[in-house]
């Protein structure tokens, strides 16, 4: 599938609304980056993941212990990857390039490949959010339909109920094998990626090296096979499951549109920005810590709209983001509370597995 193109400037409301946003942050003399809020936090989940690993691996707790540790170390391993890795990725952690880059590879040490999420994720699902055959995200086929384009199989009858299961693999398939396919492939879905330089085949193939030799060879030799192989799998588990929630909940909801290009001219009848507010939707935002904790992404719609900008600004600037989509009549999909995003992202999928 050729990747689809946007209409130009149908309205004056991305104009307009970056002119807004912009005016916020000229009055209020800050930068869009982030602030000492965030590089306290960074640092301290960072010295907290380190610790974890650190007492797991070298210092053998009891297994109750061990196991409540290892819940916190998946935890502690998606709460890296949502405010330190996610920013650095879009340039927004900080005004330093070298900081960014830092916070960006970060990825590596959580199992995942920097290159890749760079691509997958920066370059085509922030551009063709939601459009199916190009966005990798809603590609789960064939355990999941994510929507109604999507084949339906008769399992999809009761994927509401073992998507939670699905969920918490999520880690564990991304850094084993999906990591490879689009590697060995060269492609991300339908979209080919770019030829790789030298510098980034090494960059790919220590990361992945790298990680397993901490966090699978040394474990295994400091604690034993099994009782590496039980831990490990709860962290990942706990991660895949935490990260795939927030996703999720982000796109895959009752209100969110899946729009496909026009058949004659492979275009999205939307320009790019009302696109990515169709497609997009805010959950908990009034909930001061699941925000801290998951790095912002609850303002799902702010961050598509504004990549660059550090999510510690979210929720100031989502009220001129609502502001400026009522003002031109354009519907801000918001859930305020988490546990309604859920239901609401169940009862979706609910309707997914039916027949059309």
């Amino acid at each position: 599938m050729a990747t689809p193109k946007f209409i130009q400037n149908s309205t004056d409301f991305h104009q307009e609304l970056k002119q807004r946003v912009n005016q916020y942050f000229i009055d209020r003399k800050k930068s869009s980056t982030g602030n000492f809020n965030l590089f306290f936090k960074a640092i301290f989940f960072f010295l907290t993941y380190i610790a974890l690993y650190i007492h797991l691996v070298y210092f053998t707790p009891s297994t109750l212990l061990a196991i409540i540790e290892c819940v916190l170390l998946g935890c502690f391993t998606a709460a890296i990857g949502f405010n330190v890795m996610h920013d650095g990725g879009h340039g927004s952690f900080s005004k330093s390039k070298f900081l960014n880059k830092m916070a960006a590879v970060s990825v590596n040490c959580l199992g995942a490949s920097s290159i890749m999420w760079n691509m997958k994720h920066n370059i085509i699902h922030h551009t063709y959010t939601n459009i199916d055959g190009v966005d990798d995200d809603i590609e789960i086929k064939p355990y999941l339909r994510m929507c109604t384009t999507q084949k339906r199989y008769w399992m999809h009858r009761f994927q509401h109920y073992y998507v939670w299961f699905l969920y918490t693999l999520l880690h564990l398939i991304w850094i084993f094998m999906t990591d490879y396919q689009k590697y060995f492939n060269k492609r991300i879905g339908s979209v080919p990626i770019k030829k790789f330089s030298v510098k980034e085949h090494l960059g790919f193939w220590s990361a992945k090296v790298g990680y397993a030799v901490v966090f699978m060879v040394i474990p295994i030799f400091t604690v034993g096979f099994v009782q590496w192989m039980v831990g490990f799998l709860i962290a990942s588990m706990v991660t895949g499951f935490i990260i795939s929630i927030v996703f999720q909940l982000a796109h895959t909801v009752e209100e969110t549109a899946f729009p496909l290009p026009t058949v004659d001219s492979n275009k999205i009848e939307n320009e790019w920005a009302i696109h990515q507010i169709q497609t997009t939707a805010n959950f908990a935002t009034k909930n001061k810590l699941i925000s801290w904790l998951v790095g912002g992404l609850n303002f799902q719609i702010e961050h598509h709209l504004f990549p660059k900008v550090s999510h510690v600004h979210y929720p100031a600037i989502s009220k001129i983001i609502k502001q400026t989509c009522f003002d031109f009549n354009i519907n801000y999909v918001e859930y305020p509370k988490m546990r309604q995003a859920i239901a609401s992202h169940a009862s979706y999928l609910r309707r997914m597995g039916k027949a059309d």
